[in-house]
């Protein structure tokens, strides 16, 4: 009697991962097979590319590497989103227009929405969440999801701190709700009431840079710090944490830093963007894989005390040095009689 049998997978999430940690550029699954070292049955392209579709996509696998790098009962929890960008995507799904901070423009591409845990030192990516038009959810809902999430997690971190986009009176009454300090930037515009004056926009409000108690219609008091910029105008910050100080402010501000870092690094090297493939699964997957890559690259190079492009560039250099000590392309000796 004949039995058919399937063969197995010839590649896994970590190779994958591997591949994009190593390559300096190109991260296509042509590339990823190109590479392979030599061997009876090296992986074809194709299978890279059914990983990629064969995969589900969890923010959840993240979480299980993550949770070994952080203390729940310490840091700071960033929150912020990024665009990646995919400026030639004519048929690739989840890409759609966005504001974008390094180009100052509304570009096309894929909105990446991520919770990160920092101590001011390391940068750890616990949970991320893919903005996808087709699934009804917003930003803010994908914030509320991973608020929700890391409470499960039983995180108790010194403070939540986001962008003014998420500082709608839903998001900051579920923060309160954790039992959790929160710092946000307001929007001038953004009405309280100081001293019982009266209902007014903020920048019409006298607001100290060491903080004044307003009331925040429909949530309560809350600590407003009014930093002037060089260019003259004025950042609002504003904590439930009625107790908070300038420094301490200062130094949660500058966590909120740590996840504008964040991005640039899974942009330079893990090559988060650079995915070809069109399906949302596939790209969901590229994606997870990615910020896998870079957990990788933060537990190193925290150990070592190198920054990360330092860590990928040792990777080339390796290759460089075996290439100088067997060069493949000599110049030709002209034949002598």
């Amino acid at each position: 009697m004949y039995v058919s049998r399937m063969n197995g997978p010839k590649v896994h999430a970590n190779n994958y991962i591997d591949f994009l940690v190593a390559t300096p550029k190109a991260f296509s699954a042509t590339e990823a097979a190109r590479v392979q070292p030599d061997a009876p049955a090296r992986p074809a392209h194709d299978a890279y590319t059914r990983l990629l579709h064969r995969l589900e996509p969890d923010p959840g696998t993240l979480w299980a590497e993550s949770e070994t790098q952080v203390r729940r009962d310490d840091g700071v929890l960033v929150i912020d989103d990024s665009t990646l960008d995919k400026p030639y995507a004519r048929f690739i799904e989840l890409v759609t227009r966005h504001g974008s901070g390094k180009h100052h423009a509304v570009v096309p591409g894929i909105n990446l929405v991520s919770l990160l845990w920092t101590d001011g030192d390391r940068h750890i990516p616990c949970d991320y969440r893919v903005y996808d038009t087709a699934d009804g959810r917003t930003k803010n809902d994908h914030f509320a999801d991973m608020i929700r999430t890391a409470y499960a997690r039983q995180f108790k971190p010194r403070c939540v701190v986001f962008d003014g986009w998420y500082s709608s009176l839903e998001n900051l009454k579920l923060i309160r709700s954790c039992g959790w300090v929160w710092l946000t930037r307001l929007k001038s515009n953004r009405l309280v009431n100081r001293n019982r004056e009266g209902t007014r926009a903020l920048k019409d409000t006298v607001v100290a840079a060491s903080g004044t108690e307003v009331w925040l219609p429909g949530f309560g008091l809350v600590k407003v710090f009014g930093i002037v910029a060089t260019d003259g105008t004025t950042a609002y910050w504003a904590t439930n944490d009625l107790g908070m100080g300038d420094l301490t402010r200062l130094q949660f501000a500058d966590c909120s830093w740590a996840i504008e870092n964040y991005h640039r690094g899974i942009k330079q090297c893990t090559g988060i963007e650079r995915c070809q493939c069109r399906k949302a699964r596939a790209q969901r997957n590229h994606i997870g894989l990615a910020l896998r890559a870079f957990l990788r690259f933060e537990i190193h190079c925290f150990a070592r005390g190198v920054s990360w492009v330092e860590a990928k560039t040792d990777i080339i250099r390796d290759a460089v040095r075996a290439y100088i000590a067997r060069p493949r392309f000599p110049f030709p000796v002209p034949a002598t009689a």
